[in-house]
């Protein structure tokens, strides 16, 4: 119990120390504000290329909605196949994000980047030829490794990369190449649709490995996360890839500094090779994790996880993969309409996540939040209700029919601009940096497998309570998601990733909003 105690004091004095060093940034930050709040183009171009990953993610995920359509017709294939190929992508994806945080800890994140590119291309292939269905789920799992692997290594990556000052808008990026994907997917599936059968749906999906090549030709020449060299000692390489990311070189030298002491390294070394003690590959992780965490991490994996879990539960997979039957529900029938109903629900994704990145950093993750969420339940309901009056009417109605396809577009826009990118930036920068990626890995998971149960129970789902009822249920659920958000989930903007762990220490759930005052007085009385 007293050595509990002493090494909670211990990390008490560290985040204390990394809370003053950052509040004398900002205060010097004060006095060049035309400095500070500048985008590195260094750390834009890192987090933009390491995002790549993230368009075939995105690609692999659209491309399915209509490939869908074609491979059931030319393989004579059933819908509860069609349903498993397109879920048991997500749940390959959690082998990968649970593997992804222990690999990026080992070998580093731009290694972890170059495998997953490497997971991608291995996957189009299979799926490119594709001769049956059996080559078909093999090709399918391949990338669903890749898509784990992806969705913790990026924002990770661009997390540690970024200033305090654009680390929403740099992490948000990831999300946003998602939605190019998913844009990409569409357009290639009404341009191969006017193909031969047999032809159309493979080139859909071979095509996905195109990016994957050019990824891993080009991640060799981007720089390690100064933050994972800081845990192998390699203070040197840091310190300079620090200074390559960061707007100025007083800002490079307070983020190495705050990177030293979250480790436990002396502040004053200069050597620019150092061992330590802490577990630089990622041992012991887990028991931090789940078997002995502080308060301030339970807080924290309960806000990722949390976060995780309602990006998912409240439909958003539902209208992506499936949009083509909701659209055919509300009436839309010719397949080249609907494939073109579904490039509109890209380019809104792409629009609106395009918006986030700019007011992130601004606007801040808790009000962006709970606007996003208060719009989701609005649409969702409102979606419900056209589809029920549609299906139910013995007559066409028409405004029935087109306010049930706004309410999608609307539904779309609400969650790309805040649900969506949020999840990722709030859950990576949340978690202390030893715990980062492997807790990154385990919220991922979470991700995975709810995606995968939405995905593959939707149309058992709207089968048995009808298609209107099941987005009245998302509905209910975004609820419950505003209420969760609401409570557990303080605002993160501007502050360094080591000063999260103070941030949820002081946090109570009577106002979240109170947990950033409350950290600015501790870190004025330690300073």
């Amino acid at each position: 119990m007293q050595s509990e105690t002493h090494i909670d004091m211990n990390a008490q004095n560290r985040i204390s120390t990394i809370a003053g060093s950052s509040l004398e940034m900002e205060m010097k930050g004060s006095a060049e504000n035309t400095t500070t709040y500048k985008f590195n183009k260094n750390a834009f171009a890192c987090a933009v290329f390491a995002s790549v990953i993230s368009i075939i993610f995105g690609y692999d995920t659209a491309v399915m909605s209509g490939a869908m359509i074609f491979m059931k017709e030319d393989l004579k294939i059933s819908d509860v196949q069609v349903g498993v190929l397109a879920g048991i992508l997500n749940l390959c994806a959690l082998v990968g994000s649970l593997a992804a945080g222990r690999t990026s800890d080992y070998i580093g994140r731009r290694y972890t980047i170059f495998l997953s590119s490497i997971i991608f291309l291995v996957g189009a292939i299979l799926m490119g030829y594709g001769p049956n269905y059996a080559v078909l789920m093999i090709g399918r799992c391949t990338s669903g490794i890749g898509v784990g692997f992806a969705l913790m290594i990026a924002p990770v990556y661009a997390a540690e990369i970024s200033s305090p000052t654009s680390r929403g808008t740099l992490t948000s990026l990831p999300e946003l190449c998602i939605s190019l994907g998913l844009l990409f997917g569409y357009v290639s599936n009404y341009l191969f649709g006017k193909l031969a059968l047999k032809l159309g749906w493979r080139l859909m999906l071979g095509v996905a490995g195109v990016p994957a090549i050019a990824l891993t030709i080009g991640i060799l020449k981007m720089p390690e996360s100064p933050r994972w060299l800081v845990m192998q000692g390699r203070l040197g390489e840091a310190k300079k890839v620090l200074e390559l990311v960061s707007n100025t070189k007083q800002e490079a030298q307070v983020r190495f500094r705050d990177i030293k002491i979250a480790i436990g390294i002396d502040e004053n070394t200069d050597d620019n090779v150092v061992k330590h003690r802490t577990n630089n590959r990622g041992e012991g992780v887990w028991k931090e994790l789940f078997l002995r965490p502080s308060p301030a991490v339970r807080r924290i994996l309960l806000a990722a996880i949390g976060i995780h879990f309602f990006e998912h539960a409240t439909g958003i997979e539902s209208v992506i993969l499936f949009s083509p039957r909701i659209f055919k529900k509300a009436g839309v029938t010719s397949k080249d309409t609907l494939l073109l109903a579904t490039i509109g629900i890209g380019v809104t994704k792409i629009v609106f996540i395009l918006l986030a990145t700019f007011l992130i950093d601004k606007v801040g993750r808790r009000k962006l939040l709970l606007t996003s969420t208060a719009g989701m339940i609005i649409s969702l309901a409102g979606l419900g209700f056209g589809l029920t009056m549609a299906e139910n009417s013995k007559k066409e109605l028409a405004w029935a029919l087109s306010f049930s396809i706004v309410a999608v577009y609307v539904f779309v826009a609400f969650f790309s601009i805040g649900l969506g990118p949020i999840t990722w930036v709030y859950s990576t920068e949340i978690f202390p940096l030893k715990l980062r990626a492997q807790g990154t890995s385990v919220v991922v998971a979470v991700n995975r497998v709810i995606n995968a149960a939405v995905s593959m129970s939707f149309i058992p789902i709207y089968k048995a309570i009808t298609i209107g009822g099941t987005f009245f249920m998302f509905a209910g659920i975004s609820v419950s998601a505003w209420v969760f958000f609401f409570l557990f989930l303080p605002e993160t903007k501007g502050r360094s990733l080591e000063e999260m762990e103070m941030l949820f220490s002081n946090y109570r759930t009577t106002g979240a909003d109170q947990s950033r005052n409350s950290v600015g007085v501790q870190s004025r009385s330690d300073a």
